[in-house]
């Protein structure tokens, strides 16, 4: 293998040695990301998986860099550890580009793993079962003599983490649903029977005697003349149902945005749309958060914006801005966007029309806010909704009052939204867009705009 990894052109021989007939001669190391279907032509992906790889391969480079800080590339690698857990490749079962591209920038430094880095209690058993796999499965036939692949002992186990047992866990689950409905009063039904069953021909011989039980009662009943039936048990009056209470109408109010500082990782040109970019944005969400994803260690999500044409792609590289959280995520032309960017526009004038020329300019959070730092208006505290319901028109009722002052602070303007109106309660005209440390969201240039 070629002793430079983090040499787009040494990757680029690589895959040119490994798949002749896939990679052209007049293809080059821009092409790289979307040699998959080269490569993998019975392999469909979609566009999120496209840009899924396309970020992988940024990863596998950074994971290369032999001057990272120390405690970053750690992290890195723990978070494409667990990434790994549950997945054969990096997109899940589909081989791609990145899966070789990770392989042979990743492969010189498992080489030098000791024991403990690969298998102990804290090690990196599933890139180590990553490596293997990809340098010696038929599926991805890579051009690499027996000496330079990653000698990998199989038996070589220092710490095994015990899996999880699916029967053990089944039964687990049933003794505490068991428990807990002892627990409630409820009587627990046996495994097996549901309610009113009883248990095969044992069933069938009590319900015979219960019959002829009857029947005798009914005989002497009409010999003696005397009454054999209970008497009827009287009916309980039904209570009457406690009325639901009314759900407490919350007001209208920007507070019910969620607007945080969210720091954009990465940002490239959609693949199916001209007028839209997609960035990976960092917005201070808790692992697991729905709509979320990681990239690089870090809880991310997938925004789809219109600026394409309107902010350069390199303004767009490695900056902080102010994100919606709490819209409903929507589908882009392939791509589900989980937030929306905020920008600001020059405001129309009576009777013109909007041609989506620009110019536009981000809203630009202070220098020292932090990726998911809550921003507010002044005056407008509260918490936020947790998706806000489209039904409800909230967005589009408060976004008219979102504006930039003539000293390119971004604010809030009460006496823009209509249903606002008589809610002044000592509020400013004017509440500015400030971080909750207390720093001010400005713009660059664009004075008394809209905001949006």
């Amino acid at each position: 293998m070629t002793p430079s990894p983090t040499s787009p052109s040494a990757l680029f021989e690589f895959l040119r040695t490994s798949y002749p007939s896939a990679v052209s001669s007049s293809a080059c190391e821009t092409d790289i990301p979307a040699l998959s279907h080269q490569i993998f032509p019975s392999t469909p992906y979609t566009d999120n998986e496209k840009i899924e790889t396309s970020q992988w391969l940024t990863t596998s480079l950074r994971l290369a860099t032999p001057d990272e800080d120390e405690a970053k590339h750690a992290e890195r690698l723990g978070s494409l550890n667990i990434h790994l857990s549950t997945r054969t490749t990096l997109l899940g079962s589909k081989p791609s580009v990145a899966d070789v591209a990770l392989y042979y920038r990743l492969a010189p430094a498992v080489k030098s793993w000791s024991v403990e880095e690969r298998t102990g209690e804290h090690g990196y058993h599933n890139i180590v079962r990553f490596i293997d796999f990809v340098q010696n499965a038929p599926l991805f036939g890579l051009s690499i003599k027996d000496e330079d692949k990653v000698d990998i002992d199989l038996n070589d186990v220092k710490f095994v983490h015990k899996p999880l047992d699916a029967k053990e866990e089944k039964e687990r689950k049933k003794k505490e649903k068991a428990a807990a409905a002892a627990a409630g009063g409820q009587s627990v039904l046996p495994v097996g029977k549901g309610k009113g069953e009883d248990n095969g021909k044992s069933s069938k011989k009590e319900q015979a005697r219960d019959a002829a039980a009857k029947a005798e009662d009914k005989v002497k009943g009409a010999v003696t003349g005397e009454s054999t039936q209970q008497p009827k048990k009287e009916k309980k009056e039904k209570q009457p149902k406690p009325q639901k209470q009314p759900l407490k109408e919350i007001p209208l109010s920007p507070c019910l945005i969620d607007l945080r500082v969210g720091y954009i990782l990465k940002a490239e040109n959609h693949p199916n749309a001209d007028s839209l970019y997609v960035s990976t944005i960092a917005c201070g969400d808790a692992s697991g958060t729905d709509n979320t994803s990681e990239y690089e260690g870090q809880v991310v999500r997938t925004v789809c914006s219109g600026l394409n044409g309107l902010v350069p792609l390199e303004e767009m590289q490695g900056r902080k801005i102010i994100a919606v959280c709490n819209l409903k995520p929507v589908t882009m032309r392939g791509i589900k966007s989980a937030a929306m960017v905020l920008a600001a526009s020059p405001r129309l004038k009576e009777g013109e029309e909007d041609s989506h020329k620009g110019p536009v300019e981000l809203v630009t959070p202070p220098a020292d806010a932090k990726a998911g730092e809550k921003v507010i208006f002044e005056g407008w505290a509260g918490e936020p909704e947790g998706v806000l319901n489209p039904k409800k028109k909230v967005w589009e009722m408060l976004q008219p009052g979102f504006t930039t002052t003539t000293g390119l602070e971004v604010g809030f303007d009460m006496d823009a939204v209509p249903q606002l109106q008589g809610e002044e309660g000592g509020k400013k005209p004017i509440g500015k867009l400030v971080t909750a440390s207390g720093g001010t969201c400005t713009v660059k240039s664009l004075g008394n705009a809209v905001v949006r």
